[in-house]
């Protein structure tokens, strides 16, 4: 695997992000009664605050729910700023 590359862990139902070691980005979800991608919580480790790793971490998350052909559903405040200012990840997000 890339370090680079969000990959979609669905045993764990979250994305992640690797990064230095056995430290992941990770962005958790669920999915619901539609298929939907329902994005709950983001968690990137203290001690990579201020990388852009949150960043590159919803990226891929975005990219990779729209390579899946499904919606996400934002309840992660962290997802739903990053949202407010990638709208071009409108075809993708719901509710």
């Amino acid at each position: 695997m890339m370090p680079d590359t969000v990959i979609d862990n669905p045993a764990e139902h979250r994305f992640e992000l690797a990064l230095d070691g056995e430290d992941i980005a990770a962005a958790y979800y669920r999915i619901d009664e539609n298929g939907n991608v329902v994005l709950t919580h983001t968690e990137v480790p203290f001690a990579y605050s201020g990388r852009g790793i949150g960043t590159q971490l919803a990226t891929g998350v975005f990219d990779l729910i729209r390579a899946s052909g499904r919606k996400a559903v934002l309840k992660c405040s962290f997802m739903g700023r990053f949202y407010s200012t990638h709208r071009e990840y409108d075809d993708i997000v719901v509710g």
